[in-house]
């Protein structure tokens, strides 16, 4: 089995739920995908990372940093970090808070983002790309260069299309079409 069919096959067994569910996007849906269940737990990490990883190189972003909206992008960008360190090629990472800080420096973005910074947006579900577009807006608001966007599950609901239409280049690490076809069979 292949690091990537390892992943969607812990992506079905432990995140994604059949049943009636609203997303934080307010759309409703009969699969919930809580992919932190996989990209919190250790098995999850060392695949995640160097996916991640392998996923910027094929597509050519050679980033400085990457990082994503709290809290669904934090373990994805500190997965990537820790496996480009262990592979020779150290990319830092950040965190783009909700909410600027109302103490201290008020910083929106925490960790060692720096102005002039080439980033990959990451995320860990990607349904309408409304996360995604709140990070990119903190990054360009501190003189970041957004590279892309970088998923680990993406719904296939229009989000990827959206950035796309932006010019913002999308990948995925897994389909939720990908993760649907080795769920068992829904209960009936």
């Amino acid at each position: 089995m292949t690091a990537h069919e390892r992943l969607v096959a812990l992506l079905a067994e432990r995140s994604t739920r059949r049943g009636r569910f609203v997303l934080a996007s307010g759309r409703e849906s009969s699969l919930y995908v809580d992919a932190r269940l996989t990209t919190m737990s250790p098995d999850g990490l060392a695949l995640i990372g160097p996916l991640g990883l392998a996923a910027m190189r094929e597509v050519g972003w050679a980033a400085d940093a990457v990082g994503g909206l709290t809290l669904g992008a934090d373990p994805v960008a500190y997965a990537i970090a820790y496996a480009s360190a262990a592979a020779g090629t150290p990319v830092r990472a950040f965190t783009v808070r909700k909410e600027a800080k109302q103490h201290g420096t008020g910083k929106l973005i925490e960790g060692p983002f720096h102005r002039g910074d080439r980033v990959v947006i990451v995320e860990d579900v990607i349904t309408t790309g409304g996360s995604a577009q709140r990070a990119i807006e903190a990054v360009h608001g501190a003189g970041g260069t957004v590279l892309g966007v970088l998923a680990v599950v993406d719904r296939e609901e229009g989000g990827r299309e959206a950035l796309e239409a932006q010019g913002v280049t999308v990948r995925a690490l897994a389909r939720l079409s990908e993760i649907v076809a080795v769920l068992p069979p829904a209960e009936g």
